[in-house]
């Protein structure tokens, strides 16, 4: 099997020793991603742009997304990203979770992760 590793020469990458995205066994791995922003809302919406050109890069696209994992310091924080999640899957939404955690910076209000199949 190959495997193709996508890098977006982010910071944090080398420092921490992972790449944006992992292309495996049809499967397109992106790594929990933080937006830039003051508020939970415009962060999601980074979040989400920056995940799409990783798919982008990788060959396939957000309505290829069959999995997503939201991360989020204050669960209070995520009804306020609904509105946004429902216009970027659309008609083609994830199995989903939600989970309350610390993030790795206190700024950080969201972290998004999502599994996208290749098209055939």
């Amino acid at each position: 099997m190959s495997i193709t590793r996508i890098k977006s020469g982010g910071p944090f990458e080398a420092k921490i020793g992972y790449c944006r995205a992992v292309v495996a066994g049809g499967f397109v791995h992106v790594a929990g991603t933080v937006g830039q922003g003051d508020d939970v809302v415009t962060q999601c919406a980074s979040a989400l742009a920056v995940i799409e050109a990783a798919l982008k890069d990788a060959g396939t696209t957000i309505a290829h997304v069959v999995r997503v994992t939201y991360m989020l310091p204050d669960a209070a924080d995520f009804e306020a990203c609904w509105p946004i999640l429902t216009e970027t899957f659309g008609a083609n939404p994830p199995a989903a979770t939600m989970i309350v955690c610390g993030l790795i910076d206190p700024k950080y209000k969201i972290e998004i992760e999502v599994t996208a199949v290749l098209p055939d």
